[in-house]
């Protein structure tokens, strides 16, 4: 089961290789999964069909209970036979259909392949978290390829409205399907159906949510506007997913939840409503059409519709008929567009306006579809047929609901009956002064997979009791009925049969006039769902536009205060409605009176922010507060995450520094009295509310603490630090994310701080001639500008003589030489030395980044080339990739804990051990050194060329360029 829906996306990945080699003819080999997935299900028909299943499982993520079950039965058994049986055809069909020169053959056979996966997964799945994924798998695969054509607007336009909405569904499902798993205690399916939850309001509202998800998978109204966009994907698309495949997925999952769901109160009404204005709305659009696709796409939806009614009425012969008719509308919809393909391949067109005389060219193909087409209209002796009188009588004598819903449902054959007559008509009859269109030869090859389908259809009308067994499996699953109905092609004389008779003789009527029919259909048009859908979103962009306008003013302090107090009002409604303080212990102030001295010097430096005008002041004091945190750490006995806070603050206020060069000394705003005034309420209400939300969930812990068993598990190792343990083994997997989230920041600031500089003509030029501070020796910078000649001989940085005098400070210099290699040594240490004393990879990167910046302040950003002359998005990506490969080799058992642990020992340094987490560590250090390199040199030595252009000192044009390397 599994290794079937596997090999469909493993083949699908050597898709592109395949059609390159074999050109069309790989769509044969292709064809091989689903064709396999066919002949399994027919393998498995008698289990199904006696009530049994078929299982597998796998447990996903087992601490939230959610696994990746499959489980065929019944209705899974037709679904999969349907999904895996006309994907091989469509994909034989598609070997005929398209040429070895169609551009990006590959990657549509690829998609196409991948799809029908998809589609199998679905129906087999067995999990509700498990059907969400492979559902939301169709979507992304139908928007590919409906999307395929993607030179023309119109197919993009067409594949993001299928996108949207059948995504906007899926979401509503997923909240639905988390209620109903919680409400129901399991996500098993089979579980939930077996032993469904009470039908509280909770329930209800997950079941709409649910029918969200199934109606716009499913084109009902009013999500059906996607469906005959659609149609500009190629025909083995819309033969495939608009006609056998994805559209039948939620009529599949109404089908899968009605035996459990279809009491609750708001189910029946939502089903047999949309489900038969869905069948009345897209018969009378299909009527007024010329488009031969177009056609069929508004008869689908009407279909659906009258699915959709069926598969949710909820009682046993409904059932039965629903699944009936979904096994005949598939084998008579796919051939009628498999054979619409043909017509356009032949002719050239498909406006049914310019058809004429196709029927005598191609006999054939013309009695291929009027087989199709017969079994649509429901006509004797197909399958088409025998569905149908099912249908009604299944109606026929249930509630009066269902006998409402059953004058729907004729109308809308009647309707089918029309559109029907007015396809075979448009596409093979002679048309009176139109010439005949002319065609060219269609291979058997090309007809052999419609025609198939299409028998189909004729031998299982008066063989549809061989599927009443299988069938009525599923059916049984509802209410046993006191008059259960069998599948037959013959029931006798009946008023189901009149009903039937009725339907043919209005279609006939409304085909003969469908002049008249047309011109009333153009003058009562109401909007259509696409215009509807158009203007929606123009409508919500105009809006967006609108808010935007009005919320982003450019004020830093109102988007702060905004988020403030938001943030105020929710923390104040939890805490006033919930109370959570009741039970709560009494706070104390603190530990030790000098962690209260601390905390009010902090506070005084944060208050003092509000008082000044400078920016640098304002810098210095934001810096102290900082700093005020890390002695409250170093009080309370976390030296680690003291040097870590310390070496943070350093760093911050380094790059304020750095900005605030090219920035006003004073702050520009203006800032009225009344809006100082109540910037400091609003500052320190929302320190207290976070504050009394800090003391309230830590007053509130009703479980033990998850700290000692960390440090019980450190101890087992013989290592002491436990955060930085903490941190590289037992939640590495959390601190690798978080790298890449710091590497992924730094690329994207950085990148836009050199955005302005690529866009000058002088630096692009400099750039392409590699002349950067990042490329330049000691050589080129010797030709620099070397400040006066009563320079001092002695150079203690390698770059300090290309600063001019008055720049230079000989004390800073020797200072910064003298410091440099004992601040690595330091950081180096504090890498190695983390399993058992403060350390870590991220405060060591960070020491080793402030030795280089205290390089970059004595000499400049030449000395800061010279001092890692290496490009500091190396350091960046090869930490990133150590950290990654550190954490992929611990899935070889399961962790990241020691997967792989050395010991040994050194003449001088004594024993050692060398363990996956102190490699994992050193490429976090990696990786924060070149986030600080690259930060320094974006906003040191870019603003130092800024300054030097503008005093002068670099020529305008052709002099060299120094700065930071392209990225």
């Amino acid at each position: 089961m599994i290794a079937l829906i596997v090999a469909h996306f493993a083949l699908a990945a050597c898709a592109g290789p395949l059609v390159h080699r074999l050109g069309r003819r790989a769509f044969v080999v292709l064809a091989l999964p689903p064709a396999a997935a066919a002949v399994w299900a027919f393998t498995q028909w008698n289990t199904a069909a006696s009530g049994g299943a078929d299982t597998w499982s796998w447990q996903w993520i087992p601490d939230y209970g959610v696994a990746v079950d499959l489980r065929l039965d019944a209705l899974s058994e037709l679904m999969v036979l349907l999904a895996a049986g006309v994907g091989a055809l469509v994909l034989l069909y598609c070997a005929s259909y398209f040429t070895d020169d169609t551009p990006q053959l590959g990657r549509f056979a690829g998609n196409l392949l991948a799809f029908a996966g998809a589609m199998l997964a679905l129906v087999l799945a067995d999990d509700l978290i498990t059907l969400y994924v492979f559902w939301e798998l169709t979507t992304v695969f139908s928007y590919l390829l409906i999307g395929h054509g993607s030179e023309h607007r119109h197919s993009r336009r067409s594949a993001l409205q299928a996108l949207v909405v059948t995504t906007l569904g899926g979401l509503a499902m997923l909240v639905g399907f988390l209620i109903l798993g919680h409400a129901a205690g399991t996500y098993r399916i089979s579980a939930i159906v077996a032993d469904p939850p009470e039908a509280t309001l909770a329930v209800s509202v997950a079941v709409v949510l649910v029918l969200c998800g199934a109606l716009s998978k499913s084109a009902i109204w009013p999500f059906s506007m996607w469906l005959p966009n659609a149609m500009a994907a190629p025909t083995p698309v819309s033969a495939y997913l608009h006609a056998a495949a994805m559209v039948k997925a939620g009529v599949y999952l109404v089908a899968r939840l009605a035996p459990a769901f279809a009491d609750v109160p708001v189910w029946e009404p939502v089903v047999l409503v949309l489900g038969g204005a869905t069948m009345l709305l897209g018969g009378w659009r299909a009527l007024r059409l010329n488009d031969l696709k177009l056609v069929l796409a508004y008869g689908t939806v009407s279909q659906l519709g009258f699915l959709t009614l069926l598969a949710g009425t909820g009682n046993r012969n409904a059932a039965l008929a629903a699944v009936a008719m979904i096994l005949g509308h598939a084998l008579f919809k796919a051939p009628l567009f498999l054979v619409t393909g043909i017509v356009d391949h032949a002719t050239g067109t498909r406006d049914l306006r310019k058809l004429s005389g196709v029927g005598r060219s191609l006999p054939y193909v013309a009695a291929v579809a009027v087989l199709a087409a017969a079994s649509m209209a429901a006509l004797p002796p197909l399958l088409g047929f025998a569905a149908k009188e099912a249908a009604f009588e299944a109606l026929l004598h249930g509630t009066t609901a269902e006998r409402w819903a059953l004058a729907v449902v004729v109308a809308g054959s009647a309707l089918t009956t029309a559109y029907t007559l007015r396809f075979v008509w448009g596409a093979f009859a002679r048309k009176p002064g139109l010439p005949d269109t002319p065609v060219h030869r269609v291979g058997w090859a090309f007809l052999a997979p419609p025609a198939l389908l299409a028998v189909l259809g004729l031998v299982l009308g008066p063989g549809v009791g061989w599927t009443d067994r299988l069938l009525g499996a599923y059916a049984d699953t509802f209410p046993a009925d006191p008059h259960p109905y069998h599948l037959a092609l013959w029931h006798g004389l009946g008023t189901a049969l009149l009903l039937s008779a009725l339907a043919w003789a209005a279609g006939a009527v409304l085909f003969l006039g469908r002049t008249h029919v047309t011109r009333i259909s153009r003058r009562i048009a109401w909007p259509t769902a696409d215009s509807v859908f158009g203007h929606l979103l123009l409508g919500q962009e105009r809006l967006a536009l609108q808010v935007t306008g009005f919320i982003q003013r450019g004020s830093l302090s109102v988007y702060l205060a905004t988020t403030l107090l938001v943030m105020l009002a929710g923390q104040l409604a939890v805490l006033i409605v919930d109370t959570p303080w009741d039970g709560a212990v009494r706070p104390r102030l603190w530990d030790n009176p000098l962690q209260g001295a601390v905390a009010a010097l902090t506070c005084a430096a944060a208050l003092l922010c509000l008082t000044v005008r400078r920016r640098m002041k304002a810098v210095v004091l934001a810096g102290l507060t900082g700093y005020g945190a890390a002695l409250l750490f170093v009080v309370q006995g976390a030296p680690d995450l003291a040097l870590t806070q310390f070496c943070v603050e350093t760093v911050s206020m380094i790059v304020f520094v750095l900005v605030l060069r090219r920035m006003p000394v004073h702050f520009q705003e203006t800032v009225s009295t009344w809006r100082r005034a109540a910037r400091v309420p609003v500052a320190l209400a929302s320190a207290a509310t976070v504050g009394v939300g800090l003391w309230v969930a830590a007053a509130a812990r009703t479980a033990q603490p998850a700290g000692a068993a960390m440090v019980e598990e450190v101890a087992d190792h013989g290592l002491k630090d436990v955060v930085a343990t903490i941190l590289v083994d037992l939640r590495a997997w959390d601190t690798m994310g978080e790298s890449a989230v710091l590497a992924a920041a730094a690329i994207g600031v950085t990148s836009l701080i050199y955005l302005h500089r690529r866009s000058e003509g002088t630096m692009a030029q400099e750039e392409l001639r590699g002349r950067t501070a990042w490329s330049l020796s000691a050589q080129h910078s010797a030709r620099l500008p070397q400040g006066d000649d009563v320079a001092p001989e002695r150079g203690w940085l390698a770059a300090g003589a290309t600063l001019a005098p008055e720049h230079r400070s000989i004390v800073f210099e020797v200072v910064a030489r003298l410091l440099f290699h004992p601040i690595l040594v330091l950081s180096v240490y504090l890498l190695f030395c983390a399993e058992s004393l403060p350390g870590g990879g991220f405060v060591a990167g960070l020491v080793a980044g402030l030795a280089m910046i205290t390089r970059y302040l004595a000499g400049g950003r030449f000395e800061l080339a010279e001092a890692a002359p290496l490009q500091p998005g190396l350091f960046t990506g090869l930490g990133l990739f150590i950290s990654t490969g550190v954490g992929l080799l611990g899935l070889v058992d399961g962790t990241v804990l020691h997967a792989f642990t050395y010991h040994g020992h050194l003449p001088v340094f004594g024993d050692y051990h060398l363990s996956t987490s102190v490699i994992f560590d050193f490429g976090v250090y990696l990786l924060v050194l070149g986030v600080v390199l690259d930060i320094v040199r974006a906003l040191g030595a870019k603003v130092d060329r800024q300054i030097e252009r503008a005093a002068g000192v670099l020529a305008p044009e052709g002099g060299p360029e120094a700065g930071g390397s392209p990225r």
